[in-house]
């Protein structure tokens, strides 16, 4: 029996799994160093949306909107991904992005700003409703649990590559690129960090309140709980593997949040957090076949909790020898060499 080692238990590794056992496979071992949805899965932000800027981002986000609704609540809220353009060219830039979505069937309609969120300055937003907000660790220790019912061995804190198998599946995040090195397989994905920011309480925040988004700085913010958790990229790129928090910008988000969110005057930070982004040259996952035996599902560049669900399942169809549901083409780690690249404008 053909024995499939997934190195990495985050919420791609965690789906490739699940869905590898429910089409059958019944020799699976879901492998991390840590614990499972303890590494890059924990620190996630947690949004769920189909609102790409290119076409195969957004069909492969529509794959996986759908398990994230059949999860539902408290995996899942689906209170809507609300982008805000407070210029003239930020609004052009969102309406063409919100055409090509429209075209490939994402429901993204003009919205005004909900109660609560400033909109003297802005000019024009779009919104998805079907987008929301989820819980990453719940949702990938939820998959682990369904993929272990189907017969999938969990092992944490060891080491995947020192496992033996006939298949591997690299899906381990930042740290990919290292793991694929052991297996003779060449990834081009480096770590990048990125940090989260947690209020202390709010009072009367709206359980509708959708992740809000300025289009033009990339400054986001949602709800968890009753305080709301903010991030933006940093001035300058932090390449590498120190998780570190940058607390001397504590007081520029303080401050783009109270401007935002007026009901977030006079909020602290209570809790913040530094995380790595696995990022690729264009900003889009590698998939599928990348050696002899060995398969990917990493470089997602700060996507893969939300494409983890069809990311899953094509990976694993591929892996036994199935026509994905999900067209990996555009994914393939030899799209490098070709020069063929489509770069992903939305990295939030």
């Amino acid at each position: 029996m053909v024995r499939i080692v997934v190195a990495g238990a985050g919420a791609a590794g965690a789906s490739v799994a699940f869905h590898l056992a429910e089409l059958g496979a019944r020799n699976v071992v879901l492998c991390d160093r840590g614990r499972v949805a303890g590494g890059a899965t924990a620190k996630a932000m947690g949004g769920v949306r189909q609102q790409f800027s290119t076409a195969d981002e957004v069909k492969l986000a529509q794959a996986s909107i759908r398990f994230f609704e059949e999860l539902g609540a408290p995996f899942f809220e689906q209170v809507g991904y609300l982008f805000l353009a407070t210029t003239e060219s930020g609004l052009a830039a969102l309406e063409d992005r919100a055409e090509l979505q429209r075209s490939l069937g994402v429901p993204v309609v003009a919205a005004e700003p909900p109660p609560g969120v400033r909109a003297d300055d802005v000019v024009g937003a779009a919104v998805c409703w079907e987008d929301g907000v989820a819980d990453p660790p719940a949702v990938t220790r939820e998959l682990v649990v369904r993929a272990a019912a189907l017969g999938v061995k969990v092992r944490e804190r060891e080491d995947a590559a020192e496992v033996e198998a006939d298949v591997f599946v690299i899906a381990a995040g930042p740290w990919s690129a290292e793991v694929g090195k052991r297996l003779g397989v060449e990834l081009p994905i480096r770590p990048l960090c990125r940090q989260l920011l947690e209020t202390d309480p709010i009072a009367s925040l709206s359980p509708a309140l959708p992740m809000i988004i300025e289009a033009e700085t990339g400054f986001h913010f949602r709800r968890r709980a009753d305080r709301l958790v903010l991030a933006m990229g940093d001035p300058e790129p932090r390449w590498g593997f120190d998780e570190v928090v940058d607390e001397t910008l504590f007081d520029d988000r303080l401050a783009r949040l109270a401007h935002r969110y007026p009901a977030a005057a006079g909020a602290r930070i209570d809790r913040a957090w530094a995380g790595l982004y696995d990022m690729t040259p264009d900003a889009h996952p590698i998939l599928g076949r990348v050696g002899e035996g060995v398969y990917a599902a990493c470089g997602f560049s700060g996507h893969g909790f939300m494409q983890s669900p069809a990311v899953g399942r094509a990976v694993a169809e591929e892996v036994l020898g199935l026509e994905p549901t999900f067209d990996l083409s555009p994914y393939r780690v030899d799209r490098f060499e070709r020069g063929v690249t489509f770069p992903e404008q939305l990295v939030l």
